[in-house]
C-alpha cells in the first residue's frame, strides 16, 4: 500500500472502508458487527462522517455512539480487538505521523465508550482476573 500522508476526507474514507472489510471477516468481531449492521455501506459513510468530525472538526457526524453500542454484545477485548485492527489499517493507510493521530483519537474513543458501558479499562492484564469485575 502507498500510506497517504494528508488527513482528509478521501483518506478517511479509504481508511473506513478498508478497516470495515477487515471487521466484517474478523473471527472475534465480526459476527457482532455483522449482526448490527443491515447495510454495511450506510455504515462506512456514517462512520467517515464520524472520523471526519473528529479528525477534520468537519461537525458532519450526527449520532450517539454511546447509544449505538448499548444494545449489543459487546465486551472490553472486543474493544481491544478493534482497536489491533485499527492500529495495523491506520499503518496501512496512513503515514506514521497520521496513523499516530487516527489511533490516539481511537483510544481516546475507546476508553470513553468502555467506561460509558460500564466494561473494565482493560482486558485481563497478564491473563490474571480482575477481582470484583464479573465477566
Amino acid at each position: 500500500m502507498n500510506p497517504q500522508s494528508t488527513l482528509d476526507e478521501t483518506a478517511l474514507a479509504r481508511l473506513v472502508d478498508h478497516f470495515y472489510e477487515k471487521v466484517r471477516r474478523d473471527a472475534q468481531i465480526g459476527p457482532i458487527f455483522n449482526a448490527a449492521v443491515h447495510d454495511w455501506n450506510e455504515h462506512k459513510r456514517l462512520l467517515t462522517s464520524f472520523w471526519a468530525s473528529v479528525a477534520l472538526r468537519a461537525g458532519s457526524y450526527r449520532g450517539n455512539p454511546m447509544g449505538a453500542h448499548r444494545p449489543h454484545p459487546i465486551r472490553a477485548e472486543h474493544f481491544d480487538r478493534w482497536l489491533a485492527l485499527w492500529r495495523e489499517t491506520c499503518a496501512e493507510e496512513l503515514d506514521e505521523t497520521a496513523a499516530a493521530t487516527m489511533l490516539e483519537y481511537a483510544e481516546r474513543i475507546g476508553r470513553s465508550l468502555k467506561y460509558g458501558l460500564g466494561l473494565p479499562p482493560q482486558a485481563q492484564p497478564f491473563g490474571v482476573p480482575i477481582v470484583g469485575i464479573e465477566r
